[in-house]
């Protein structure tokens, strides 16, 4: 999804993008955090980036081909 203004960076919704929707956050200065519009989910830059972590487990491996359920 294309960044809608420039300035600062737009993240991901972790929540939304949990549930496969693909919802940009907003950032509001002034109290210095991000908030997504459809699901309520605040935080500072920090928890929003630890969050996105956790969800790229989901694809890990998205790539990798399984033979067998043995190479677990």
């Amino acid at each position: 999804m294309a960044q809608a203004t420039k300035g600062r960076l737009n993240y991901r919704c972790p929540m939304c993008f949990m549930r496969d929707i693909d919802m940009d956050m907003f950032y509001d200065p002034d109290k210095k955090e991000y908030y997504c519009l459809r699901c309520q989910f605040h935080g500072n830059e920090e928890l929003v980036l630890q969050k996105n972590e956790e969800i790229r487990k989901k694809y890990g491996d998205m790539y990798r081909r399984f033979r067998s359920f043995e190479e677990f």
